[in-house]
């Protein structure tokens, strides 16, 4: 037990972080705001998965991104400069005259980064070693890679990601200077300021063609990012200019609801940049839009937490999301759309500390992206949850889209969105076989989780401390908990656990101590809107279970549903009479639907 709590890079680790809190520090001293009082996150080496769908997703990318050729990776950043280009086209979205030429590279170089950070596995420090030179050596001063480029910021936007990325995490030395290089590269080829995204011709708007498909509104983020991280004042600027605020953000803030219409994930992803604005620049105007922006996106989304059908938002109260059952198979831009909610609710959990948001983000980790299928060798990707009535998991149509950047930077995020800390303890958000360690001065501390949750109501979290300490053991009690209950070293703790709150434990611990937690996975039902009270999904926890059909699933009672119950102790296939039931990342090839018709009113 002591070597699996035993720490790993921590110290290195740290620097980082403690060099950008003291320049966010004295750029707010400057503006005349205060630090917002945050939970802290644990680094990625602090928290590891035991064997499970979490670890396993890492390790798959991992090892595809590390199989990558580099020259193929290359390829598209030296053919746009007029550089000799060896390797074969990765095909797809990738290549050099494609939709997004070379648009995953950064975000390749993030996750590597993250990889290394999370494992010590020293091949994903090498090999993003290798990328920053190679693609260090593509860049021209005048941005040649983005002349008839649709999308220069959007591609940028990931080169900071991953140079920030691999400066922080895996402590290149050249990562700044090249981003400084690559950010002189594309500055005449950024817009002025954010620009919508046009889907089609604008009536009487000449600069249609100009950013039209581009997603500038995204860049702050990072941009803000990228200043904490050096100092240079040039990306808080950028930031600065690129705030999505009049079309977007102020309406948001002012509690308008603008999402109808939009593409989905970019502009959820947006939300993040708003949320560094807040954190840097003081302004709780960015904190409104966040919160606000959160409410109106959990208000249109489906019983799993995605969000979107065909990429867009819907109007509220429309009908539009069970018109949707019928009318696409393509209803949730998966491992996009929950690297953006992760991102989202992660910020507001550590500003507000309101658990709403763990729950939010547990959905969406148990109900979509764990249940993506691998990213493949030749770019095939898994795109789309379908919550169509007669879904199918099939991958995306061409080669290396978007999702395929986005899911080995969320499989590495699992751990950094697990456990957070302030000064009184440490904070358990997601419920999942792992182990953190941290330090407090003279002590090293642990927790280790020992559970089969969603599948199993009871959590066991095992205590390691070198030496007893006081501290506070904080627990998410979901929203729909109703009756939770808790042990510790197995006799029955008396206090009442309120649902939709952190259950705060405080005392001195020592070695081999145990917390149990019990979670009720009692049965419930949840329409996918008002409009169609009938159509239901069924949850029991966090977990939506969807039925496995041959053609279209026959109506059902309310309380047949509700009686569902595993085929067999520690089955994880339900059975409600003769309709069988599984989870999403339970579902291989079958056929199922996420929803089920109910006569009304039984």
């Amino acid at each position: 037990m002591t070597e699996q709590f035993g720490l790993t890079r921590r110290d290195i680790l740290r620097q980082g972080t403690g060099a950008a809190l003291g320049i966010f520090a004295g750029y707010a001293r400057a503006a005349g705001t205060t630090k917002p009082d945050l939970l802290a996150q644990f680094e990625y080496g602090e928290v590891q998965f035991a064997p499970g769908p979490l670890a396993r997703q890492l390790d798959e990318n991992r090892e595809l991104l590390l199989s990558l050729s580099e020259d193929s990776l290359l390829r598209p950043y030296r053919l746009r400069e007029g550089l000799p280009a060896p390797g074969q086209d990765l095909g797809g979205w990738y290549d050099t005259d494609a939709f997004a030429p070379g648009f995953t590279y950064g975000q390749w170089m993030s996750a590597l980064a993250r990889f290394y950070a999370a494992t010590g596995d020293q091949a994903c420090r090498e090999k993003v070693s290798r990328m920053i030179r190679g693609y260090a050596a593509t860049i021209d001063p005048e941005g040649k890679f983005y002349i008839e480029n649709r999308f220069p910021s959007y591609i940028y936007d990931k080169l900071v990601c991953g140079l920030i990325d691999a400066h922080t995490y895996a402590k290149d030395p050249l990562a700044l200077d090249v981003l400084n290089r690559a950010t002189d590269a594309v500055w005449k080829h950024l817009p002025p300021k954010a620009m919508p995204h046009w889907e089609a011709p604008v009536n009487n708007r000449e600069d249609f063609t100009l950013h039209a498909w581009d997603e500038s509104y995204t860049l702050p983020e990072n941009q803000f990012l990228a200043y904490q991280r050096s100092g240079n004042a040039r990306y808080l600027e950028l930031a600065k200019r690129l705030l999505f605020n009049q079309e977007f953000f102020d309406p948001l803030a002012k509690g308008e609801n603008v999402l109808p219409g939009k593409h989905a994930y970019s502009h959820v992803n947006s939300l993040s940049s708003a949320a560094q604005a807040y954190l840097v620049l003081g302004d709780p105007k960015y904190l409104r839009t966040i919160k606000n922006g959160f409410d109106f996106v959990h208000q249109q989304s489906y019983a799993t937490g995605g969000w979107g059908p065909d990429e867009h938002f819907v109007v509220p109260g429309s009908g539009k999301l069970g018109e949707s059952l019928e009318t696409t198979h393509s209803t949730f831009e998966t491992p996009c759309g929950a690297y953006a909610h992760f991102k989202l609710t992660r910020y507001l959990l550590r500003i507000t500390r309101n658990p709403r948001y763990g729950d939010s983000m547990e959905r969406v980790l148990y109900n979509t992206v764990l249940g993506a299928t691998p990213l493949q060798p030749d770019g095939s990707t898994f795109y789309y949850s379908d919550y169509n009535f007669q879904g199918q998991k099939v991958v995306f149509g061409d080669k290396w889209p978007c999702c395929s950047g986005t899911l080995p930077q969320i499989a590495a995020d699992y751990r950094i969105s697990a456990y957070f800390h302030d000064d009184r303890g440490v904070y358990v958000n997601l419920y999942t076989p792992s182990t953190v360690t941290w330090t407090k001065p003279g002590a090293r501390l642990g927790l280790r989780q020992i559970t089969e949750y969603p599948y199993d109501s009871v959590v066991r979290l095992d205590v390691a401390a070198s030496r007893p300490e006081t501290f506070s053991v904080f627990l998410r009690i979901p929203e729909w908990a109703e009756g939770a209950s808790l042990t510790l070293n197995g006799m029955r703790d008396s206090r009442k656990l309120e649902t939709g709150t952190f259950a705060e434990i405080c005392r001195e611990w020592k070695a081999a101590d145990r917390i149990e937690l019990e979670l009720p996975l009692r049965m419930r039902l949840e329409a996918v809107d008002a409009q169609h009270p009938n159509t239901v999904a069924l949850v029991s926890g966090p977990l939506v279970l969807m039925a496995l059909t041959e053609g279209a699933a026959p109506p059902s009672t309310r309380a047949a549903l509700l009686a569902a119950e595993p085929e067999s102790p520690g089955s994880r296939t339900w059975r409600a009479g003769d309709m069988k039931l599984r989870s999403f990342p339970d579902i291989k090839d079958e056929q199922y639907s996420t929803y089920l018709r109910v006569t009304a009113n039984l």
